[in-house]
């Protein structure tokens, strides 16, 4: 048992969480602006999600070698990958390298959790309570991850089930689902590569979905030590070219659009991209306006249903798992997922026709009276995105301000990276950051925030703030390019809408990682323009 600091530690900068970006901003604070740092994290390691999403199946759907930090060059020679995507384990261990690599873990506080951080004016300090203590740092920088709110739905006579209930989320490492009749709710990434997983383990597997989705296979498949090194001898021109492209995912994204060719030749390139694999790929690499114009975004929809119905032999089956309405969602791809309800083992629940009615003892209940027995009811209905950690934390700004006071229910920054009245307070993936492969996002916001940091620090200001005004063109911007495209018109986790009584709002930069760093490296030109900054040797210049 801990005894409870009497005083406040007091640092230069604070770090909460330790997942990718969590990992490289204490790098970059300790390690290159030489600062005194403490990161936390709730989690017994480092991983941030990659810790927590144990779950069968786990895998990331950008391509191994755009799965990782670019920011050193011996470690990007160095790095080892068997296949063309990476699973949880891989994963993990590879995060893990990289804290020992730049002897990090001295830095890191693991297995403590902050419940506060408050901002103090007169001290121009921010104090965090983390584990029951408190610390102060002129810093904070949250690292607190885009998908790891869990979010749980409330479902009648959960708590009279005797089996066992899991979220994907938190997955406990000791769980087995072999010979168990297990219950799969949520249809998402994390939904698909369960279901794929459990399938052939499951002594029987009931998939309940709200909403059929489209997914594309992911095209996994082992890579050759020749293909390994041309990689690696090529790596310049592979980041340069994810860092400048749109969604960063390591292709060149198309321009043609979809109805510009005749319909034999559309199908040539959908067809050689499902082969091919990968869902990102396959919306943004085979015809450019699949997520802007609807009559093309039909074209690879339809050409996603006819798939499900060919590789689905049992027409019930298909029917419910095929989808009908835009394909129009973050793109999802698999190992297999349609494949699986070909076994006799696996079988799918339409929530829209027959709903849940009640869970009682023995399973869960539908509308139609059926009642499927479960030994295990594993929820993989994703997490309150973007925000939603940052709702669960007390935060508190200029004038006692609270975080969801400040935000009213619509998510707001400047560019995804801070919002006004919370000084020297900087978010990896804040609301309304770019929508895209993750780490290079990532990467770029943490050197972005560093160098900010590091102005800072060398011209003595106290406080670094977006106004009011940045924040609201941020916001009005990111609104615009989202109206210009498909995915505001269907429910959405990247809009908020997976979480019952949560105003869906956008909450992503959806104009591509290119623009968007060339949109910092402008705003860094210009003095930080949209940033107040205030300190002794500003106001002594005065």
């Amino acid at each position: 048992m801990t005894t409870q600091q009497t005083a406040a530690q007091t640092v230069d900068a604070i770090v909460i969480g330790a997942g990718y970006g969590g990992i490289y901003a204490v790098h970059k604070m300790a390690n290159e602006l030489n600062l005194s740092v403490i990161g936390f994290d709730k989690a017994e390691g480092p991983g941030g999600t990659w810790y927590w999403n144990r779950y069968p199946g786990a895998l990331s759907d950008t391509e191994s070698h755009l799965y990782r930090y670019s920011f050193d060059r011996d470690m990007l020679k160095e790095d080892h990958w068997d296949h063309t995507y990476l699973t949880q384990p891989e994963i993990l261990d590879y995060l893990e390298g990289v804290v020992d690599r730049f002897d990090l873990r001295k830095h890191f506080r693991f297995g403590t959790e902050v419940t506060s951080a408050v901002y103090l004016e007169d001290e121009q300090l921010w104090e965090i309570t983390a584990g029951g203590d408190l610390y102060r740092a002129r810093y904070v920088i949250n690292g607190v991850g885009l998908l790891s709110a869990v979010n749980l739905p409330k479902i009648p006579g959960m708590e009279k089930f005797q089996g066992d209930i899991l979220h994907t989320g938190a997955w406990p490492e000791e769980a087995d689902m072999t010979g168990k009749r297990v219950g799969v709710v949520g249809s998402g990434s994390t939904g698909t590569q369960v279901v794929t997983a459990l399938g052939p383990k499951a002594q029987h597997l009931t998939h309940f979905i709200r909403t059929p989705q489209y997914s594309v296979p992911v095209g996994k498949r082992p890579v050759s030590e020749q293909e390994r090194a041309e990689v690696k001898q090529n790596f310049d021109a592979i980041w340069d070219q994810a860092k400048n492209s749109s969604v960063a995912f390591g292709f060149e994204e198309s321009t043609v659009p979809a109805l510009s060719v005749s319909e034999e030749e559309r199908n040539r390139v959908y067809e050689e991209a499902w082969q091919r694999g990968g869902g990102f790929r396959f919306m943004f690499g085979t015809f450019g306006d699949i997520a802007t114009d609807e009559d093309a975004n039909e074209t690879a929809a339809a050409f996603i249903r006819g798939k499900i119905h060919e590789i689905v032999k049992d027409p019930e089956k298909a029917r419910k798992l095929t989808p009908h309405d835009l394909y129009a969602r973050r793109p999802l791809c698999d190992d297999g997922f349609f494949e699986t309800f070909n076994r006799d083992n696996v079988d799918v629940v339409a929530l829209k026709e027959t709903p849940f009615r009640e869970i009682t003892e023995d399973g869960v209940i539908t509308e139609d009276g059926t009642l499927h027995e479960l030994d295990v009811l594993i929820f993989a209905t994703g997490f309150d995105a973007v925000d939603g950690n940052y709702r669960r934390m007390e935060i508190r700004g200029r004038n006692g301000i609270e975080i969801n006071d400040h935000w009213e229910g619509q998510p707001s920054s400047y560019l995804g990276l801070s919002t006004s009245n919370f000084p020297n307070w900087f978010m990896i993936l804040g609301p309304n950051g770019p929508f895209t492969n993750l780490p290079p996002s990532i990467e770029t916001q943490v050197e972005w925030i560093s160098d900010l940091v590091g102005y800072a620090e060398e011209h003595g200001i106290a406080a670094v703030e977006p106004t009011a005004e940045a924040v609201s063109d941020w916001t009005d911007t990111c609104t615009e390019i989202a109206n210009m495209t498909v995915f505001t018109k269907v429910d959405s986790w990247i809009f908020g809408a997976n979480v019952p009584g949560k105003k869906p709002s956008v909450l992503f930069y959806l104009g591509g990682l290119g623009n968007y760093r060339a949109l910092l490296n402008e705003i860094a030109d210009e003095g930080y323009r949209g940033f107040q900054l205030t300190g002794d040797l500003l106001k002594a210049s005065a």
